[in-house]
């Protein structure tokens, strides 16, 4: 008896021995063991991000059913810790609730002076708490509020003001040259200076109590415009509503599992996404306190954070790069930042960021203003921008497709559909917008026509929608994505899209409507591209002097090509179009060609200067600032 026992569980073990041969087998030849150990490698990043994910849902779906509104839910915190400090800026510290007083004055101000629901009011201001108050206030009686970018000046910032329909401009006292160049452009426009003594007395007389229109605004009402540049050349305007808003704070805090006892450094612009919704918005939607500065500075970043105790600090790109080069090799590190957030960390210096400054966790994501293609990293892994797991394209459909490398256009089959990119093959993001769906819904521009340009129809099958991005990124086995490039004539440089068409046009108009063709360049060890201009000049006419005093007074700083390069003539097309793309390979060229004449845009004189081999080292090595 014993011995036939022995047999059956001898022919059980090799049965199950036999089956598991067999699966190894299988497995091998269809190479599927490599998705197992992909699925093993990628379970506690996918484990830790499906819960925090969850935890984002839940406190969307809680806030949807509640239709709950910025000023809502702000109001919660004011009733919950009205003496707990929201901004901590140079020698003050507004706490909630008198922030909620001045924004409840604001409110009450611009009521009186007859602004309604549905109306605009543009905002060029420095940062500082009060800007989150004009807003905000604004908010309260349903007026959007146009966050309008600092750097805008001439015929951009009047494009700015005209697209979003704004009444009136309250701005800063250091922007009084730029709107004292547009006032007679528009006569019948209120132009309101915030520093004025006016301006603030009136809003000081100002009841603090709530205004009665609070409780009229809906989660799907617009609460702010923030531009962006993109091909289309002049700023557009995207929409910004109450929901997005809160999901824009509510994603990063899930995902970054912030707390409210963290204490978050922003130095970045209000105008801009990162600093004015993503950053504002944790002190707005979940209590914690931020330290302010008016510019960023990378010789006090990390002072301020020692000296407000901060937890988390926010960055772009160059600013990484530019603590870094600030850095002194051997000198003490010392902050209690754990976390950073932000974009634009360039692979080739991210270890090197992280072990010089000594950062536990740094949180790199992807994502536009006005786009449903966000992503995320929280895993620390380095250059990545996000992820989505390999099993999860379904629940979260933000898909690469093949394009046309020069001009970002879409390849499609046959059939008319587009074709998905392989693993680690470069392509066009795009995203499945899907309508009320807060995370998957596009609201678009102010400009219905530019809204159109950013669709992509029938993509995959008949009467299907996506967001493109414009960008181009590369997805790798673990589902981890890296940004490669942006597609068509947009560029970024300090931190801004730059638009080549608008570039190409003033200086036309500067130069004596002489042939100009506007690319970006890489510039090695800097984040970004630096803008290059190539004019045609056969008869040597162009005054590279008065050009730069021209491209001072027309485009945003950043704006401003940092290279120039004079040729006796351009190439053109059988259909008359400058040829471009030869001179982006090119890029900056010290050809021995007799008809090339290279300079350099001075930060310190604001003037072309010549530029030679020599000089260009000196830029790369960053003895030369540009």
């Amino acid at each position: 008896m014993e011995e036939r026992r022995i047999l059956r569980l001898a022919i059980k073990k090799s049965h199950w021995l036999a089956i598991v041969a067999t699966l190894c087998i299988l497995l091998l030849i269809h190479k599927s063991y490599r998705w197992i150990y992909i699925v093993y490698k990628t379970f506690p990043r996918d484990a830790k991000a499906g819960y925090r994910f969850a935890k984002l849902n839940w406190r969307m779906s809680r806030w949807i059913k509640a239709k709950a509104t910025v000023p809502s839910i702000f109001r919660q915190l004011v009733e919950k810790h009205p003496a707990k400090v929201i901004f901590f800026f140079e020698e003050e510290s507004w706490t909630f609730q008198k922030l909620d007083e001045f924004s409840n004055q604001v409110a009450h101000h611009f009521k009186a002076k007859g602004f309604q629901k549905g109306d605009s009011v543009a905002l060029m201001m420095e940062n500082r708490p009060e800007y989150v108050g004009f807003w905000l206030g604004l908010s309260k009686i349903g007026v959007t509020a146009a966050l309008i970018n600092t750097n805008l000046v001439s015929d951009s910032l009047i494009h700015s003001l005209k697209i979003s329909n704004t009444k009136a401009l309250i701005y800063g006292k250091d922007f009084e040259k730029a709107v004292a160049g547009i006032q007679l452009d528009l006569p019948k426009f209120q132009f309101a200076p915030s520093a004025s003594e006016g301006l603030a007395e009136e809003i000081s007389r100002e009841p603090s109590g709530e205004v009665s229109e609070q409780e009229q605004i809906l989660p799907t009402d617009k609460i702010m415009y923030i531009f962006t540049s993109g091909t289309t050349g002049l700023p557009k305007a995207a929409m910004i509503t109450h929901i997005r808003y809160i999901y824009a704070a509510v994603g990063i805090n899930s995902l970054t599992n912030l707390s409210p006892s963290d204490i978050l450094y922003n130095p970045l612009p209000f105008y801009h996404t990162a600093g004015g919704m993503l950053a504002v918005g944790q002190g707005l939607i979940f209590g914690l306190s931020l330290a302010l500065r008016k510019k960023f500075s990378a010789s006090n970043y990390w002072a301020d954070c020692r000296k407000y105790n901060c937890t988390v600090a926010v960055y772009i790109g160059e600013i990484c790069r530019y603590l870094l080069v600030a850095h002194q090799p051997g000198s003490q590190v010392d902050h209690p930042v754990k976390k950073m957030v932000g974009n634009g960390l360039r692979p080739q210096i991210w270890t090197e960021f992280i072990e010089t400054f000594h950062i536990e966790n740094v949180f790199e994501f992807y994502g536009s203003t006005e786009g449903n293609s966000n992503l995320i990293n929280i895993d620390n892994t380095p250059g990545s921008v996000g992820f989505v797991p390999i099993y999860a394209s379904r629940v979260y459909p933000v898909i690469l497709i093949r394009c046309d490398e020069n001009t970002g256009s879409p390849l499609r089959q046959a059939n008319g559909c587009c074709i998905r990119c392989k693993t680690n093959e470069a392509g066009l993001l795009i995203g499945k917008v899907l309508k009320n769906r807060v995370h998957r819904e596009f609201a678009g521009y102010a400009d219905e026509k530019a809204t159109e340009t950013k669709l992509l129809r029938n993509v995959f099958k008949m009467g299907d929608l996506y967001f493109n991005s414009g960008d181009i990124l590369i997805q790798d086995e673990f589902g981890n994505y890296y940004f490669k490039d942006r597609t068509g004539d947009t560029f970024r440089w300090k931190g801004e899209n730059v638009a080549t068409s608008e570039v190409e046009a003033v200086i036309s108009n500067v130069a004596g409507l002489k042939d100009t063709v506007v690319y970006g360049v890489q510039i090695p060890g800097t984040e970004g591209r630096a803008g290059m201009a190539v004019i045609e000049d056969p008869d040597g006419s162009l005054d590279v002097t008065k050009l730069a005093q021209g491209l001072k007074s027309r485009l945003p700083r950043y704006a401003i090509p940092i290279f120039l390069r004079i040729m006796d003539s351009l190439s053109i097309t059988g259909t008359f179009k400058l040829k471009k793309v030869d001179l982006q390979n090119e890029a900056v060229d010290f050809g021995t060609n007799q008809d090339r004449r290279l300079y350099f845009y001075s930060s310190e004189s604001s003037d072309y200067r010549p530029l030679t081999s020599e000089i260009y080292q000196e830029i790369v090595d960053g003895k030369v600032k540009v």
